[in-house]
């Protein structure tokens, strides 16, 4: 389908609109599920229902679902780390901090990206653009975290302990997503996903019973449909209009959804939750956006010029 047909362009504008508006409304759900379910149980219900129901749907369509000792150990490694360790923290840093607090903590995967390929892996190089990014992302944190830093209540110290979780957490999910990128699988995306939603799921399954959560869960209205609402605008449309973006149009116009979705969870946490959005906030929010921005697109130009250069090489050989 070309570029200028009229319906794939509308496809296009649906699928960004979805994917900047559910994925940012998720970090809502979270925040009113968590405060009648623990942290392991909303995973684990999230996840052993959306994952087990998209691989059936994968065989159903013909993909291939079936998995390698390879395929199994990587895909249990991401799941641990997005779903198991990254998502678990936003949920729990949730209980504690605004849902738009905790998704603008969140944005800075990108910065975490950086700094886990260049500083851990060495497989990229740092620039001066990309320092000046961090600087800023840095101070957008402490922006943001001034006044728990400063209030010395035990409610300020909950909430600098939950925003230092979330923190790491984003840690975490950067370094899932890396390896997400770098290992290969003979699954598609599509069955990928889904697997890695029921073996993290499964994963916060035996934590949950481990720790008993499950004793301590509230089954309520709000939390039913919070899970019921990540599970399918979250997990499956979200997730669908994101795989089928990076298959259509250049990575670069598909991550801009890290400057959108805070913005989304701010206004929708300020409009339906009533959470307070101070000078700090807002500061803090342009601050980190605009260093995710200055990361993002340093290492886009890097990459662009790597495989330019890859790309030129052989001529230059041959011309030799």
């Amino acid at each position: 389908m070309s570029s200028q047909d009229p319906r794939f362009r509308l496809k296009l504008i649906v699928s960004f609109a979805l994917l900047y508006t559910l994925w940012g409304s998720t970090y809502l759900a979270m925040r009113v599920a968590v405060q009648d379910m623990p942290a392991f149980v909303i995973g684990s219900v999230r996840y052993l229902t959306a994952g087990p129901l998209m691989l059936v749907a994968c065989a159903l369509m013909g993909r291939k679902v079936r998995l390698t000792r390879t395929d199994f150990r990587r895909l249990l490694g991401i799941g641990v780390l997005l779903l198991s360790i990254g998502n678990m923290g936003i949920l729990w840093s949730e209980k504690y901090i605004s849902s738009g607090l905790a998704a603008l903590i969140a944005a800075v995967v990108p910065i975490w990206v950086v700094v886990i390929e260049a500083w851990i892996l060495r497989s990229v190089r740092i620039t001066l653009r990309i320092i000046a990014g961090l600087a800023t992302g840095i101070l957008g944190l402490l922006v943001l975290l001034w006044p728990r830093l400063t209030s010395g209540t035990h409610l300020g110290r909950l909430e600098l302990l939950g925003c230092t979780i979330l923190f790491f957490a984003a840690f975490f999910w950067a370094l899932g997503s890396i390896f997400s990128g770098r290992w290969s699988l003979t699954v598609d995306v599509f069955s990928s996903a889904a697997w890695q939603m029921t073996l993290g799921g499964a994963v916060n399954f035996l934590i949950a019973l481990a720790l008993g959560q499950f004793h301590h869960a509230t089954i309520t209205r709000s939390a039913v449909l919070s899970i019921a609402y990540l599970v399918v605008f979250g997990s499956w449309i979200g997730y669908s209009c994101f795989v089928w973006l990076l298959e259509h149009v250049p990575t670069t116009k598909v991550s801009t959804y890290t400057y959108v979705n805070p913005i989304v969870a701010v206004f929708l946490g300020w409009a339906l939750l009533h959470e307070r959005v101070d000078a700090f906030m807002l500061v803090g929010t342009v601050i980190i956006i605009g260093s995710v921005a200055v990361v993002n697109t340093s290492k886009i130009k890097r990459t662009d010029v790597k495989m330019e250069e890859e790309h030129l090489a052989p001529a230059n050989v041959g011309g030799d």
